[in-house]
């Protein structure tokens, strides 16, 4: 073979360039050179393929898009099979079919949008049987089932000749890749080989995607656990450092104030603290934002209510945290926490916590009160009672217990209701005033330096609006024993007036203190049966209400309709009863001196009543 011929060879010349190198050249000789062009185009085509599959292996560990993996599958199988398009589908087993999810090539937006019935058409059977099938023409190749719909796409497409091949992940058909032409034309085997080797590089990604994704959702777990676990772990330490400070607290007897100030700084908030009564106790801020209010049962706030009946924190519509401190039944207090920090299940025990230990600290408070407030009370006892011979001895007990009771003294004295005992509330209010405080003979007795209205006004607010009877006390202590026997008697009178809820002195009963303080009782008494006996007589005989009629008409000022009101009656029966009783003590008992007299009387028959 000349020379020249194997240049053209090794410089991979065309069959037309050989063909004029080899005129003249034998038989033999042309055959074996145009065996040794196709060799070396077969050996250039197999190079190129082996380089597409090399880097597309590259591509699956240095690409970690899927997309962008499949996209580059797709475009160099077509470029190596010289292919009019290329397209790779991939199957939907709950809605039986394949959708096209890559193509490179493709004319009409409806072609890539195609979702083929798992068996039909040449890609549905591919991805149904999981087998290599081709056809030269597909529009006239009955091997297939074929839709109007699937056909109208094809043609859309001028597509002719169709290889598919299936992608196969552990056994199992996930769909298919398929290479076509706009012409007529048969597969060979190497392009089928060729193809099937990108559908198995598909099929790796898909997988590498796929374990890929549950790699990164078990790490996104993991590091969800240990931030769940170091979240915990954290609140754990800030829980035991808080248990330590509540603890520091109570060993050192601090008070409600000190609790508060631990919970805000391990809560990060501000917490306040109030009685049971709502009244602040520690951290409160100004104004009326304490947790009692109108809306939940007897003045109780619902959420309130609610923390007390389960012994858990719980949390207002304002996000704000609410805790009760109490003992058994016992309600000592209310723990409110405002806070924008997390109030995760560690922080709301931490808070429970503090609610248990206030109630503790609030305990002992009560407990220290209690037996101081005996001792005040023992002493006051002897000083209303008047057993105070030794004054230096007295002196000394007032010293003791670190009362003033050197100035200006008033004496004030309430009668309590069993749904609310004073004791606690007596002894802290004297505690408040310097001053003394006793439950004695069912009465709440406070003394202390103050001026007799201020001191009354302040005993019947802190046992909720009681009446309350006070006098200013003469002669310093030496005059307790005659001021408690005239405020208790200045008491009963407002008891017996119905004045519910007022506060008064002596001087403030007007007439009613009068008559009881001029008169003994067999002189009142006569002066009674002389103005208003033979009424008295009559109502007693006959069951009637003359008398009560009477003093009705005198407090509707002698009108007739406003005493037919006042008694629920019909005027006409008012005037019935006037005139029985005009007939009872003559004609003149509506003159202004008698009427006077009537007055008194009547007067003196409610006191008496």
């Amino acid at each position: 073979m000349e020379a020249r011929v194997l240049e053209l060879l090794l410089a991979g010349a065309g069959r037309e360039q050989l063909d004029a190198a080899l005129r003249g050249a034998g038989e033999r000789e042309r055959v074996l050179a145009h065996r040794i062009r196709e060799q070396r185009e077969l050996q250039h085509s197999r190079e190129a393929e082996l380089t597409a599959l090399y880097e597309t292996a590259r591509d699956l560990t240095a690409i970690r898009d899927l997309d962008d993996i499949l996209t580059a599958i797709v475009r160099r199988a077509r470029q190596l099979l010289g292919a009019d398009m290329t397209y790779l589908s991939l199957n939907d087993e709950e809605e039986g079919a394949s959708y096209m999810k890559v193509t490179d090539g493709a004319l009409t937006a409806e072609f890539r949008r195609l979702r083929l019935p798992l068996g039909t058409g040449l890609l549905g059977l591919v991805a149904q049987a999981g087998a290599p099938y081709f056809t030269e023409d597909y529009q006239s190749d009955e091997r297939f089932v074929h839709r109007d719909y699937i056909d109208d796409a094809v043609a859309g497409e001028q597509i002719r000749a169709i290889l598919g091949v299936p992608l196969v992940v552990e056994g199992v058909v996930i769909g298919a890749l398929l290479a076509v032409h706009r012409r007529v034309r048969p597969f060979p085997a190497g392009e089928v080989a060729l193809l099937t080797s990108f559908a198995a590089h598909a099929a790796v990604a898909l997988e590498n995607a796929r374990l890929f994704e549950r790699t990164r959702a078990a790490v996104a777990a993991a590091d969800e656990a240990n931030a769940a676990l170091r979240s915990r772990s954290e609140a754990t330490e800030r829980a035991a450092h808080a248990h330590d400070l509540l603890t520091d607290v109570l060993l050192h007897r601090g008070g409600v104030a000190e609790v508060a100030g631990v919970l805000g700084e391990v809560l990060g908030g501000s917490v306040a603290v109030y009685d049971e009564t709502g009244a602040p106790l520690a951290g409160a801020r100004p104004g009326p934002d304490g947790p009692d209010g109108p809306d939940g049962p007897d003045g109780t706030d619902p959420v309130v209510a609610t923390a007390l009946r389960t012994g858990r924190c719980a949390v207002t519509d304002d996000g704000v945290w609410v805790a009760a401190a109490a003992a058994a039944d016992d309600h000592l207090g209310t723990l409110v926490l405002r806070t924008d920090g997390p109030m995760g299940l560690p922080e709301r025990r931490t808070l429970e916590r503090g609610a248990l230990v206030t109630a503790m600290v609030l305990l002992f408070e009560r407990s220290a009160a209690e037996a101081e407030g005996r001792v005040r009370g023992e002493l006051l006892v002897d000083l209303v009672t008047g057993r105070t011979p030794d004054q230096l001895r007295l002196r000394e007990r007032v010293r003791q217990q670190g009362a003033r009771l050197d100035g200006e003294l008033a004496l004030a004295v309430s009668r309590h209701t069993a749904e609310r005992p004073p004791a606690r509330l007596v002894a802290a209010l004297a505690a408040e005033l310097q001053g003394l405080g006793v439950v004695h003979e069912g009465l709440s007795v406070l003394l202390a330096q103050s001026t007799a209205p201020e001191l009354g006004h302040a005993l019947s607010e802190r046992l909720g609006g009681t009446t309350a009877g006070t006098v200013a006390v003469a002669d310093g202590l030496d005059g307790v024993a005659a001021a408690y026997a005239e405020a208790t008697g200045t008491l009963r009178t407002l008891e017996r007036l119905g004045r519910t809820g007022e506060v008064a002195e002596p001087a403030g009963l007007g007439l009613a203190r009068l008559l009881l303080g001029r008169h003994g009782p067999a002189e009142l008494e006569e002066f009674v049966h002389g103005t208003l006996g033979p009424v008295l007589a009559y109502d007693a005989a006959r069951g009637t209400s003359l008398v009560e009629t009477l003093q009705a008409w005198c407090d509707a000022g002698g009108a007739l309709r406003d005493t037919a009101e006042l008694l629920h009656v019909h005027p006409n029966t008012v005037t019935q009863r006037l005139d029985r009783v005009g007939s009872l003590l003559g004609e003149g008992w509506r003159d202004p001196a008698h009427r006077l007299d009537v007055q008194l009387a009547l007067q003196l028959v409610r006191l008496r009543r």
